[in-house]
């Protein structure tokens, strides 16, 4: 049976969660691009566990404070194309719900001719929208999932 119930991750459990998704994503890529602002945190553990230096921050917003979504990703801000091109990019994010994030970021990403690839901690596979899945996870979840550094949302 699924359970939907929610999920509330301590700092112990995350970084255990982070753990398993360095060994799953190994060390071939040139940088890290954190989706903000729920995969700031994951991306900057993962940077250090695989010794990625560079962490580029794309701003992008789809659920609202309230846990509604916009009709497509909102972009603030976006690495310069330059700094993507050719570039083997692992693109991190807390959580994987509807996909549509990612998307948009992976096609942003190739339009720069970058090289893609996603992490995240957590993957909801009924809730995709999209065409893709998570190149790499660290565990699935069904329910709400409320990491340890956004408590109070």
């Amino acid at each position: 049976m699924i359970t939907t119930e929610p999920i509330t991750v301590s700092w112990d459990e995350l970084d255990r969660l982070v753990g398993i998704l360095a060994e799953k994503v190994g060390r071939d890529h040139d940088l890290v691009l954190a989706i903000t602002r729920g995969g700031l945190v994951p991306a900057g553990i993962l940077a250090y566990r695989l010794d990625i230096r560079e962490i580029l921050v794309a701003g992008v917003e789809f659920y609202t404070t309230g846990g509604r979504t916009h009709e497509a990703p909102i972009f603030g801000h976006f690495p310069d194309p330059d700094l993507l091109r050719s570039r083997r990019i692992l693109v991190v994010d807390e959580v994987w719900e509807t996909g549509e994030t990612m998307a948009a970021v992976f096609a942003r990403i190739r339009e720069a001719g970058g090289l893609p690839q996603s992490a995240v901690v957590h993957y909801k596979p009924g809730r995709s929208r999209v065409a893709l899945e998570p190149d790499h996870y660290a565990a699935l979840a069904h329910g709400w999932v409320t990491y340890p550094y956004k408590v109070g949302d």
